[in-house]
């Protein structure tokens, strides 16, 4: 059985058994171990498709330091891989590879304004050779991590003022 005050979520919002939230925890206990399959899942699937691991790990702490969420930034930074520390860096742009380029613009554009979103946006990453599965899987890497965070910097203002 999973223990919730272990999971991602639980550590990045300082959220241990003794803390005033710990009974809204484990109120939602289905949700915090949904949301850690989840993590697992979008991180380090068994078939990880055109985005490799540590790419994933590089684009999640891309999409923290994007929302000033520095704990679980570090978290992601403990899943790197080769080539993970380069995308992490909010000022790399892709350089040179077209892949990475449209990966990144596209990240960056879901992660900051997702609103200004468009078709276009999509066939961009399809003009590189991104296959569908492949945008899906990005698509779902950034709706999960912004997810996360959203959960996190929750928990930590209900603490706040617990």
């Amino acid at each position: 059985m999973l223990d919730i005050f272990q999971t991602v979520v639980a550590k990045a919002s300082n959220i241990t058994p003794g803390s005033p939230l710990a009974g809204v925890l484990s109120g939602r206990a289905d949700l915090m171990e949904l949301t850690e399959n989840s993590h697992e899942a979008s991180l380090r699937p068994n078939t990880p498709g055109g985005l490799s691991h540590a790419e994933r790990a590089g684009l999640s702490c891309r999409i923290s330091n994007l929302n000033g969420e520095e704990i679980l930034a570090s978290h992601y930074e403990s899943l790197f891989g080769d080539g993970s520390q380069t995308l992490s860096d909010t000022t790399f742009d892709g350089g040179s590879d077209s892949r990475l380029k449209a990966i990144v613009r596209h990240t960056d554009l879901v992660t900051l304004n997702p609103k200004t979103a468009v078709a276009g946006d999509v066939a961009a990453l399809q003009s590189i050779g991104m296959n569908d599965p492949d945008i899906v899987r990005l698509s779902q890497l950034i709706a999960f991590v912004s997810y996360q965070i959203r959960v996190v910097q929750s928990l930590r203002l209900m603490a706040a003022i617990a």
